[in-house]
């Protein structure tokens, strides 16, 4: 049997060995209680973008390849050769965000949906402005045979074969005259323009990639930045201001061809959820049916490519 000294040893051997294990047992919690945290950090709200959507509105310039244009009518067939046309900007003006004039300048309208954390879907509305330079002078062939008591008959009747012409004849202006005002210089040889506008509806398929680890950001959810670039397509629906022969122009809006387009762009976001954006894009439109007076049996036909440099801004948020 044990002694009283020898059992008080031991009581105490063992008490102490237990507070030991215990002081143990409670920094090994504590231990992996903080290596847990360190290693689940905290997400950022940008750091995924799936289920996302949002909405852009900006401005727009543009560039235009030379066209050849075909006007088709009753009496006539011509094509104008390697037509010149320019864009027609506002500049810096209120009217980019003045609600009741926002259709007037050239502007961009997008809205999207993110449906992965790098790609998203979009609508939208690039409302481009063409206008052909009537400072030109363009080889025309083709005919024009106009009944004897039309205006324009004895100005403009014959047989085209690369004949130089001049595009401001007889007092052809750009933007045309107001409806109701006459030309005094007789009936103009051609104005023409899609400038209420050359509206292109499209839909786009976009790519996202977050680059701010290239800029050293120490805080996306402050300042992001995004390179983004996509492929699109869609139909193009403008408003063509076209005086022809001295004709009453069509003046509505018509679906007249279709569009392909692809784009890069860099995306700045700021507090998670506001933007602003700048794209280069380019494409392709096929106009194949543009409506150029009032009877059913005059119409255009033409294709280009063009380029367009856009700035936006915009918001994207968790619905």
């Amino acid at each position: 049997m044990l002694s009283e000294k020898q059992l008080t040893h031991f009581k105490f051997n063992t008490l102490r060995s237990l507070k030991t294990n215990i002081l143990v047992f409670f920094l090994l919690c504590f231990s992996l209680n903080t290596f847990a945290q360190e290693e689940i950090p905290v997400q950022k709200y940008t750091a995924h973008n799936k289920g996302k959507f949002f909405v852009m509105w900006g401005g727009n310039r543009e560039s235009y390849s030379k066209s050849d244009v075909t006007f088709t009518g009753k009496d006539y067939k011509f094509r104008v050769e390697d037509m010149s046309a320019h864009d027609k900007p506002k500049g810096w003006h209120v009217d980019y965000i003045n609600p009741a004039n926002m259709t007037i300048p050239q502007t961009n309208l997008r809205l999207g949906y993110f449906f992965s954390d790098h790609y998203s879907v979009t609508i939208g509305v690039d409302h481009m402005k063409y206008v052909m330079a009537q400072n030109q002078t363009a080889k025309v062939n083709g005919y024009i045979n106009l009944p004897a008591n039309d205006l324009a008959a004895a100005l403009y009747n014959g047989d085209y074969v690369n004949r130089p012409v001049d595009m401001s004849l007889n007092g052809a202006i750009e933007g045309g005259y107001d409806m109701g005002v006459t030309n005094p210089n007789g009936p103009a040889f051609l104005m023409y323009e899609h400038t209420d506008g050359l509206n292109y509806i499209n839909t786009e398929v976009s790519r996202f990639d977050d680059i701010s680890k290239l800029f050293s950001l120490p805080n996306i959810d402050k300042v992001q930045i995004n390179l983004t670039e996509g492929l699109g397509a869609g139909i193009l629906y403008p408003k063509t201001n076209t005086t022809l022969l001295g004709k009453e122009r069509h003046d509505d809006f018509h679906v007249s061809g279709y569009g392909i387009s692809a784009k890069a762009g860099l995306n700045i976001t700021f507090f998670k959820h506001f933007y602003l954006q700048g794209e280069l894009k380019g494409g392709y439109i096929d106009m194949h049916d543009i409506k150029t007076t009032v009877s059913n049996d005059d119409k255009a036909s033409q294709h280009f490519y063009y380029f367009q440099r856009i700035i936006a801004v915009g918001g994207i948020f968790r619905i």
